[in-house]
């Protein structure tokens, strides 16, 4: 488990980095529908990296 915001988007990219990986491999395969798939996760994970407010700073 993350201890502080830094170390958790730290884990993220490690997320983004392993799926463009992925997608390389999917692209050059022409699997349409491991590529969209991709796309859907990469937003996911990109939703929690830019977060508004970011994790630290939720008022209490």
């Amino acid at each position: 488990m993350p201890n502080n915001e830094k170390e958790y988007n730290g884990y993220l990219l490690d997320q983004l980095a392993s799926l463009e990986r992925i997608e390389e491999i999917a692209i050059a395969s022409g699997c349409k529908d491991v590529i969209a798939a991709i796309e859907k996760e990469k937003k996911w994970v990109e939703r929690k990296l830019y977060q508004t407010p970011p994790i630290g700073n939720h008022e209490k």
